[in-house]
């Protein structure tokens, strides 16, 4: 899973062997003979509104209502009732207006022609993309939680409730512990549904939990054995993980293996949690499916949440045509801030998923604490090679990796082997080089340490390859696009995983004597490391494949090595050889940084429960950092300086999030005045809306125009361009002057140039961009927009690109 830029399909492969051999049988004769599961998407319902103020009984007969409408129009299709009800496995019947089904293409376009249909799209697979990282934000400090801290300013997250759409969750973590919270929130109107697992149960801390399997199913064919998929339980791990992140309860002493120890706590600890399993065991590398994710989203939203997580995501789509991002539009219209990772498919660019300008879209970067491993060998190297350094004693080099693993060598020699030298006789070259599992040739590596290369395989299944032949060590050496990205993994044998440069030197090393020896040292935890953070490798960066008017990802947070609560029905590899089970476990992924980032959110709705999403956006990116803790600009992987395409408008500062001065607003009518801006028609738009909408005057806004809390303008022309914001007050009164950071390349000018505000006022301004050097802007250029007081810094990232032309 990618859960970690290790959890990848190689890995999800060994898993779906395992779970189709217990749980499917064949695909049903339906199915086979070409119909598919889609999603029939209608807008928003009418009686959306109503929900709030109506009884049971008077719910029932609207959602009874409504899905017998979905019925009837299948139906009509079809020629035929039965078919039709035996072919809908959701209705949407809440706030999110549409059903499920299995079909043909043909039905499946005749459907998408008829009148009230917004669209039709297949039910699409997506992917699943601490005891330290609160401190390195600034919520608390090494003896606890300081006086006048944000943490306490924001009641911990009192009483917010944070969904999670993941994998399900381990009730029975210390991290979901109620010790002293008071009764479940009068609002909340989810519940607990233990499906077929009597041992499951929810608290005052695990308010609700429920699961979502329909589409799964249906895209997986005929299950034989449902009862692990019939539960909130989460087996895999990957949620009970996230969700704690976000919103645990303090759980002192969790450690890895020993490492790391402290106390797992999440951003809120004091919010309320709930736990929605739309994620299973991987089908051709898909977990979750849009079927499955609006049917929580529309009961999530009828639940009463404030928060939403999503660590999953997939390929962009438009927007009517991606689930995410139809169910967080009628999230967002409910009040509901939506949290998505931006995957992990770094470091190439226009890789981000989760797209949609109503979403808060996360990167992931380090923080400063490693797991530090070395990897010592008898040739000492100059440091102009190579960072390493050289270790007392006559000639020997000591390159520093980073390791979780449990068992150690002793310090003395083992011979050394490139994995490369050590192939199998059926095996490749590359298979052997990338140590693959049964590529190694166990007469060459038993008893030595074996040094291979990161890529394709699961980082930690590489060392299960070399513990198969017999080899008592490995080393995991980086490839050029993973650079300096190396991640403390729990390795099943003595293991460390070094830098592309540091790798070069040791395999420079291999290759100088014909009997190479060395030792891998026991790891140890260290805080307070530098440069961090620096982003990492496996963060998938923009530009925005589907509007490259908004910059994604928004925002970066800690994503690498985080320890959080752990599942124990899995291990901490998520590698079925595996038999390890622990109750904490380091993951690494933009799936860990988009909790952090939830867990931030619910501060925020905490302490302004009147703040808009958008508001709340606004917050957490116009005030976030662009340095380093060595007062540097934030760089790549490869220690070279990054930009918004990878770190969106920085990296997130909770305690300047409470207090950013002024904000960037929007509400729907914005959100649907930007659709306009994409060309969607007036019918479509009230289907979306629930309710008539007229696009704005005869030409549509600007897409630039949409009130973001970043500005990208791209193909710009010699005439120039124009951006139009607006401003709101959540501050004192005040006077606010701008300042640009010029793009490469780019004159920017920004009319007023001074607003004066008062409580809670809203202003507009205008940012005018014109080319001065199209040979240096014809490629995206980087600069930002500061609007101060003199206290207060409201930051927007400036993207600029100019047309190109053809000579």
């Amino acid at each position: 899973m990618a859960a970690a830029a290790a959890r990848t399909t190689a890995m999800a492969a060994v898993a779906v062997l395992l779970f189709c051999a217990l749980f499917f049988s064949s695909l049903p004769a339906a199915l086979a003979a070409g119909q598919s599961s889609y999603v029939v998407y209608m807008g928003d319902h009418a009686h959306g509104e109503r929900l709030g103020t109506c009884g049971a009984e008077e719910l029932a007969a609207l959602e009874r209502d409504a899905a017998d409408a979905h019925r009837d129009l299948l139906a009509g299709v079809l020629g035929d009732e039965e078919k039709a009800r035996e072919a809908i496995f959701y209705s949407y019947t809440k706030h999110i207006n549409g059903f499920a089904a299995n079909l043909d293409a043909d039905t499946a376009a005749a459907i998408a022609d008829l009148p009230g249909v917004v669209s039709v799209f297949p039910n699409r697979g997506r992917q699943l993309h601490t005891t330290r990282s609160w401190q390195f934000l600034g919520l608390a400090g090494p003896g606890g939680v300081p006086r006048g801290s944000a943490w306490k300013k924001a009641r911990f997250g009192e009483d917010t409730i944070i969904g999670n759409f993941d994998t399900g969750v381990w009730p029975e973590s210390e991290s979901f512990r109620d010790d002293g919270l008071g009764p479940i929130p009068s609002k909340w109107k989810g519940k607990c549904d233990k499906g077929q697992d009597d041992n499951f149960h929810c608290n005052r801390k695990l308010i609700g939990a429920r699961y979502f399997n329909k589409g799964y199913i249906s895209a997986a064919g005929a299950v034989n054995d449902t009862s692990k998929l019939n539960t909130p339980r989460d087996i895999d791990g990957h949620g009970t993980h996230t969700l704690s992140t976000a919103g645990g309860s303090p759980a002192p002493g969790a450690a890895v293996f020993g490492f790391g120890n402290g106390t797992a706590v999440g951003g809120s600890p004091r919010a309320r949690v709930a736990a929605y399993r739309v994620c299973f065991p991987p089908l051709n590398g898909s977990e979750c499916y849009d079927a499955d994710i609006l049917a929580a989203f529309d009961a999530a939203i009828h639940d009463g949440v404030h928060v939403l997580s999503l660590s999953l995501g997939g390929d962009p789509a438009e927007y009517f045509e991606d689930g995410i991002a139809i169910g967080s539009f009628h999230a967002v219209r409910h009040g509901i801030t939506v949290v998505c990772s931006a995957g992990n498919s770094g470091p190439a660019r226009g890789t981000a998923s989760n797209l949609a300008p109503w979403l808060v879209t996360t990167g992931a970067s380090t923080m400063d604490r490693e797991f530090p491993s070395y990897i010592v060998f008898d040739r000492a190297t100059s440091s102009s090679e190579s960072p390493s350094k050289t270790a007392p004693g006559k000639g020997l080099t000591k390159i520093k990796g980073q390791s979780l693993s449990m068992n150690a060598l002793p310090e003395k020699p083992y011979p050394l082997i490139d994995s490369a030298e050590a192939g199998a006789a059926n095996a490749t070259e590359k298979e052997a080089r990338l140590c693959t599992v049964g590529a190694l040739d166990p007469a060459k590596v038993k008893g030595k340490i074996v040094v291979c290369l990161r890529g394709v395989s699961p980082r930690v299944a590489k060392g299960e390859a070399v513990r198969q032949a017999g080899g008592v060590g490995m080393v995991l050496a980086n490839d050029v696009t993973t650079g300096n990205e190396i991640i403390a993994d729990a390795h099943v044998l003595p293991a460390t995983h070094i830098k592309y440069k540091d790798g070069i030197v040791l395999y420079k090393y291999l290759k100088s004597t014909k009997t190479p020896t060395g030792f891998i040292t026991k790891p140890a935890t260290i805080l307070g490391t530098k440069p961090a953070p620096f982003m990492a490798a496996f963060s998938s960066q923009g530009p925005n494949a589907v509007t490259p008017e908004i910059l994604k990802p928004d925002i970066t947070a800690p994503g690498v090595s985080i320890i959080a609560a752990w599942t124990r029905a899995n291990s901490p590899t998520d590698l079925a050889f595996d038999g390890r089970r622990v109750a904490f476990n380091a993951e690494s992924g933009t799936s860990m940084s988009c909790p952090h980032v939830s867990g931030i959110v619910g501060l925020l709705r905490t302490l302004h429960p009147e703040w808009s999403p958008a508001a709340i956006k606004s917050a957490i990116m116009t005030t976030a950092g662009e340095v380093d803790n060595k007062g540097h600009a934030i760089l790549n992987s490869s220690f070279e300086p990054a930009n918004p395409f990878g770190y969106g408008a920085g990296h997130v500062s909770p305690a300047r999030a409470m207090n950013p001065g002024l904000v960037y607003d929007l509400g729907t009518a914005d959100y649907l005045d930007f659709l306009c801006g994409l060309r969607y028609n007036t019918t479509v738009m009230a289907m979306f809306n629930g309710a008539p909408y007229t696009c704005p005057g005869e030409a549509p806004r600007p897409v630039s125009d949409l009130n973001y809390p970043s500005i990208t303008v791209v193909n710009v022309t010699d005439a120039g361009a124009t951006a139009r914001r607006r401003l709101k007050n959540v501050g004192l009164p005040g006077t606010y002057k701008a300042f640009v950071s010029q793009p490469a390349g780019v004159a920017v000018t920004v009319s007023p140039s001074v607003l004066e505000f008062g409580a809670g006022e809203e202003k507009g301004f205008e940012v005018k961009v014109q080319i001065k050097n199209a040979t240096i802007a014809k490629d995206y250029v980087f600069g930002s927009l500061v609007w101060t007081n003199g206290k207060q810094f409201v930051r927007s990232p400036l993207v600029v690109k100019a047309m190109e032309t053809t000579d």
